[in-house]
C-alpha cells in the first residue's frame, strides 16, 4: 500500500504547521486510518530549527487533546519535494517561497491549505506568534475545518475506503 505523505508548512515551523500536523494526525488516527499517511511539518525558514512548537501552540493543543510537545521545527528540504504528495502552505508567502524553491515538474504538489476548509472563505491561516490566546484559538479552528476538508478530498481523488462523518 503506497503511503499519502503530507507536508504541512508555515514560515518558522513552530505555530500554525505544527499544529496542522497535530490536528491531521489526531483526524485519521481516529478514523483509523493512520497507517495510511506519513504527516510531517517544516518551516520555509530556519528561525527555529529544533526547537518544539511555541508553549502558546502547545497549550491551545492540548486544550482540545492534540499534543505537539514532542515535535521538532526543521526547514523544508529539496527532498521535500520529492517525498511528499502534498505540500500545504498556511499561507501566500510561504505559498510563494515554496513555490520558488519547488522544481517544475513538483508544482502540482504545493497548495495553500485553506483551500480545502469548509466553512471559511478566509485564504490563509494567519500567524498567531505576535498575538494572544484567541490567534491560536483561531488557527486551531481554521485547520480544524481545512484538515476535514482535506480528508474529504483525498476520499475522493485517492479512493480512500469510506469514513463516516469525516
Amino acid at each position: 500500500m503506497n503511503k499519502i505523505n503530507v507536508l504541512f508548512v508555515c514560515m518558522g515551523n513552530i505555530c500554525r504547521s505544527p499544529t496542522a500536523e497535530g490536528v491531521f494526525t489526531k483526524l485519521i488516527d481516529e478514523k483509523g486510518i493512520a497507517e495510511r499517511f506519513v504527516v510531517d511539518s517544516a518551516g520555509t525558514h530556519a528561525y527555529h530549527v529544533g526547537d518544539a512548537p511555541d508553549l502558546r501552540a502547545q497549550r491551545a493543543a492540548r486544550e482540545r487533546d492534540i499534543d505537539i510537545s514532542c515535535l521538532r521545527a526543521r526547514r523544508v528540504s529539496e527532498a521535500d519535494f520529492e517525498t511528499f504528495d502534498y505540500i500545504l502552505a498556511m499561507d501566500d508567502d510561504n505559498m510563494s517561497l515554496l513555490s520558488q524553491m519547488c522544481p517544475s515538474h513538483h508544482q502540482h504538489k504545493v497548495r495553500l491549505f485553506l483551500e480545502f476548509a469548509l466553512n471559511t472563505q478566509t485564504r490563509e491561516v494567519p500567524d498567531p506568534y505576535y498575538g494572544g490566546p484567541a490567534g491560536f484559538e483561531r488557527v486551531l479552528d481554521l485547520i480544524e475545518d481545512a484538515s476535514i476538508g482535506f480528508l474529504s478530498y483525498l476520499q475522493e481523488v485517492r479512493k480512500l475506503p469510506y469514513i463516516a462523518s469525516v
